[in-house]
């Protein structure tokens, strides 16, 4: 580790060891990682690779995987011991499912292992035989009871998939059970008394098979005892553990239950509210659209004012980001009115997933029939697409890898099973309870770039205001309060923090006596971990502010002057942020929230000053450069962006001539510590920090010899040899002439290894024979042409680490 790269850090670690310091819990979590019995077991049986991406099991996979295998080694009375493992939703439940089955195959105590994986939905079962094949694994799919005898009963190491009600079948055609006790079923979502390990049929066809439960949702408390009778929890990795891990992300609730409620009053009031922020052109526009709702019966009106809210709160907050959202509706016909009247408005994009006409969804009645709209849209999708799993896959493809749609609207589609890391908001506007309604929250808390929070927009009334625990709402009541701790926070929690994270960004600046005074604010800023503070307190002052913004709760609660003093403020610190970043040339990458603060500014901040941030100029592109460098106004502010963006500039290049670098970039730092000692005025420090950024780009100073001119990598070998012999050659012309003469046959000895008709032999870098001849020949001259010639005191020491340096800005410049 310590031999090559990172050869100049050994004497620290060295020294470290020798110190006696009490271990850290890092330290105690890194040995426990990295021993190599753990490294080995991580490497052979928790490593997989998913359509070529390589993953390594998370800790709590590694866990449940490790508890399963010491529980099943040993039969109990002719049968293995089983259990339940609950690994909540976004935390790689499929992944763990592959890994369990990979280890259950490897397992010495276990001879030709029978491993079935059931679920109790087509497209759960679709799902995991697709995971096993993106992971290499072989698979069959049991898709009729009989092919489930015959996959039972063949000598096939395959792992088979199949749905629960196959076992039905199986049991009829059956003449006798399967005993193997080497049989393992792994049940996803297996915690459901109807079928799951709790299934007679599967019981009576695997009488000694060992049954292990998958789950994504807590236990009902009526299962938790009958659970146990199957081996109890193996492992469990809830909500709240997986958002401190930042496995998911956690998630906000609103309810917008009120918006039902407006049409009980004149729809003008809607109206009114919506329309406040709109201009005159734009609000007699919306009147003539809205004036549609006046035409529609009672429960028509309220779809449309959940439609017209939806569309506003999606554009408002996400439309021109990645992220998109679903809305869950009570009925294939409701689903449909949905669609017809966000396409009316005319804000958003939408698709409708919906089953089959016959297949009864959400609220739908057994005996109801579907509507002449509902047949007309189905077969319209039919024309289009050709097959039901055509249209599914159509629209999900286009929804995770197309800018349109948007929103997806569904009945009970897509509620489990759906993981898409961009899907950021869930509208409900449809009663969900227990299982479904933790499993549909779920689709919104996956991690991706730039999502902090999923959001779950209740209009439906589902949870109310969530001002009671968990467990006392009608929808949740059949869980224990810890199993949901962590499922769901209000969103007006997160608001209320907005007043400190406001408070927190001025904080910074409490020393300026005089606020208009801009210039103060950056020269403030000046100190690299002041601006740090800076940019990281604004990001979260931004975050909360889009937050609230996107609440009604908010809009209703705290007073427009508020707001404005809120918005004005961001307004203020995103354009001096701008200006800081340019001024002191940070490289600070701000992708993952840019979009979402670019959408405030757009929507809620009327301003043409809060710039966005682009890359910053190269000072090789001098007109460009010179430009930007006359838009700032002050001698101070022009001369600090010249002289961060030289010292950008400088530290890109450092490996390239280290001891020309750290020659000029001492010489900055000299000019730059001057000025803020006043110890030379704006004037000079301008013109200083000019020199030398022409020097620096011009790559010369008076004290290079004229023989090296147009010799880039002798430049660099002559300054790293004058500083090597700094302290053993007083006499300046002496130690420069040895330095000349040294770089030039240096790098020809160089060029002729590593350069094949004068152009770089692929990756000599990495080829040792190459490396560690130059190493040879280039000692070899030291000792002859440098220390016996000069009788110089080089140790061999010395001469190793210059000859290190020579190779390695080699390895730079030659590739």
């Amino acid at each position: 580790l310590f031999s090559d790269r990172f050869r100049y850090v050994r004497q620290h670690f060295d020294a470290l060891e020798q110190e006696h310091i009490l271990p850290t819990v890092q330290d105690e979590y890194l040995y426990n990682l990295c021993r190599p019995e753990r490294l080995l077991e991580l490497v052979f049986g928790f490593v997989i690779y998913e359509d070529g991406t390589k993953k390594i099991a998370r800790y709590q996979q590694y866990f449940a995987i490790t508890k399963t295998l010491q529980r099943i080694r040993k039969p109990e009375h002719g049968k293995r011991p089983g259990g339940v493992i609950w690994h909540t939703q976004g935390s790689g439940k499929s992944l763990t499912m592959v890994l369990l089955a990979q280890a259950i195959a490897l397992e010495k105590n276990i001879r030709n292992p029978k491993i079935i994986l059931v679920t109790d939905r087509i497209d759960l079962d679709d799902q995991i035989t697709r995971t096993f094949r993106k992971c290499g694994r072989p698979v069959e799919n049991a898709s009729t009871g009989q092919q489930l005898i015959t996959l039972l009963e063949s000598k096939s190491d395959a792992v088979i998939t199949t749905i629960i009600n196959k076992f039905d079948a199986a049991v009829r055609r059956l003449s006798q059970p399967l005993t193997s006790p080497d049989i393992f079923v792994l049940v996803d979502e297996g915690h459901r008394s109807q079928h799951g390990m709790f299934n007679i049929d599967m019981q009576k066809t695997l009488p000694n098979a060992c049954y292990i439960a998958m789950t994504g949702t807590p236990l009902f408390k009526k299962d938790k005892s009958t659970a146990t009778k199957f081996g109890g929890i193996i492992d469990s990795y809830t909500v709240d553990q997986a958002v401190k891990d930042k496995a998911v992300v956690p998630l906000l609730y609103e309810g917008r239950y009120a918006i039902q409620k407006v049409n009980e009053a004149p729809i003008d009031n809607y109206f009114t509210m919506i329309s406040e922020p709109l201009t005159d052109y734009q609000k007699a526009d919306l009147k003539r659209k809205f004036s549609r709702a006046d035409q529609l019966n009672i429960a028509e009106q309220k779809i449309y004012a959940i439609a017209w809210d939806i569309s506003r709160h999606y554009r408002d907050n996400w439309q021109g980001t990645p992220f998109k959202a679903q809305l869950v509706c009570q009925s294939k016909d409701a689903a449909l009115r949905y669609k017809q009247f966000l396409d009316e408005i005319g804000l958003v994009s939408s698709e409708l997933l919906i089953s089959p006409p016959d297949d009864r969804e959400g609220e739908e009645s057994a005996f109801a029939k579907s509507s002449d709209r509902v047949k007309q849209f189905w077969d319209k999708m039919m024309n289009e697409h050709g097959t039901p799993k055509k249209y599914q896959d159509n629209l999900i493809n286009r929804f995770k890898h197309s800018a349109q749609p948007e929103i997806m609207i569904v009945v009970d589609k897509l509620l489990t099973g759906f993981d898409e890391p961009k899907n950021t908001v869930l509208y409900l506007t449809r009663s969900l309870k227990g299982h479904t309604l933790l499993q549909a929250i779920a689709r919104v808390n996956r991690v991706c770039p730039g999502k902090d929070f999923g959001y779950i927009v209740d209009y439906y009334g589902v949870l109310g205001e969530l001002d009671e625990a968990l467990e006392l709402y009608s929808s949740l009541a059949e869980f224990d309060q810890a199993d949901l701790m962590g499922t769901l926070a209000d969103i007006n929690e997160e608001i209320k923090k907005l007043p400190q994270k406001h408070s927190e960004v001025w904080d910074i600046f409490k020393t300026i006596k005089n606020r208009r005074d801009a210039e103060a604010y950056s020269q403030l800023l000046r100190d690299l971990a002041v601006r740090t503070h800076f940019y990281e307190r604004l990001a979260q002052f931004a975050k909360t502010l889009k937050l609230a913004m996107s609440s009604l709760t908010f809009h209703q609660e705290v007073d427009a002057k508020t707001i404005d003093q809120y918005k004005d403020d961001l307004s203020f610190f995103l354009k001096l942020r701008s200006n800081v970043i340019q001024r002191y040339s940070d490289a600070v990458d701000y992708s993952q929230y840019e979009g979402q603060i670019q959408k405030l500014i757009d929507t809620h901040i009327q301003t043409d000053e809060v710039k966005v941030i682009t890359d910053l100029v190269n000072i090789f592109d001098k007109d460009k450069f010179q430009a930007e460098v006359e838009k700032t106004e002050g001698a101070s502010a022009k001369a600090d962006k010249i002289a961060s963006r030289t010292a950008k500039h400088i530290s890109e290049k450092m490996d390239e001539d280290p001891a020309f670098y750290r020659k000029f970039s001492e010489m900055l730092k000299d000019t730059i510590r001057e000025y803020e000692e006043h110890r030379i005025s704006e004037t000079q420090y301008l013109s200083r920090v000019r020199e030398l950024m022409d020097a620096v780009l011009s790559h010369t100073d008076e004290a290079i010899p004229p023989a090296l001119h147009g010799r880039d990598n002798a430049k660099a070998i002559y300054g790293l040899t004058v500083e090597g012999l700094a302290e053993k050659i007083q006499d300046t012309d002496t130690r420069t002439g040895i330095a000349l003469q040294a770089a030039l046959v240096i790098d020809d000895l160089i060029q002729a290894a590593v350069l094949d008709q004068g152009k770089p032999v692929v990756d000599w870098q990495y080829k040792s024979n190459v490396t560690g001849k130059l190493q040879i020949d280039i000692g070899d001259y030291l000792i002859d042409e440098v220390r016996d010639k000069y009788n110089l005191s080089l140790t061999f020491e010395e001469m190793d680490a210059l000859a290190e340096k020579f190779i390695e800005v080699a390895k730079v410049r030659y590739r």
